[in-house]
């Protein structure tokens, strides 16, 4: 094992950014970048399945994207950049999508970050 990646797998609920989760994430990745283009947005928002669909989604990434479920999806190699699409087109703002990362209602979670009057 690579002594500069041993800690990083000891911390809960963290993982590595690899070449296998990056691969896993490939085709989601592309999906959840495409929702910059206003054809493939208007789609999503109208049907989603249909965008799933010409995505090639699989169940699972499906789910994930119909839940929302930010967490699972950065487990599963989105990157960060490409969820904030999904955030923009869906209404949701990266402090809520951190706080669901964390497990933490979005007012505890704004509580931990040095905003005033962020509550």
């Amino acid at each position: 094992m690579n002594p500069q990646i041993e800690k990083i797998r000891s911390l809960p609920g963290t993982f590595l950014f690899d070449l296998d989760r990056s691969a896993r994430g490939m085709r989601l990745n592309r999906f959840l970048c495409g929702l910059v283009r206003p054809e493939n947005r208007s789609l999503f928002k109208s049907d989603p399945e249909i965008a799933f669909e010409n995505a090639g989604l699989t169940t699972k990434e499906r789910e994930m994207v119909r839940t929302k479920d930010w967490k699972a999806m950065a487990d599963y190699g989105a990157n960060f950049f490409a969820l904030e699409k999904l955030g923009r087109v869906t209404g949701v703002g990266n402090p809520a999508m951190c706080a669901q990362m964390r497990g933490e209602p979005l007012e505890e979670f704004l509580k931990t970050r040095r905003v005033p009057d962020a509550c």
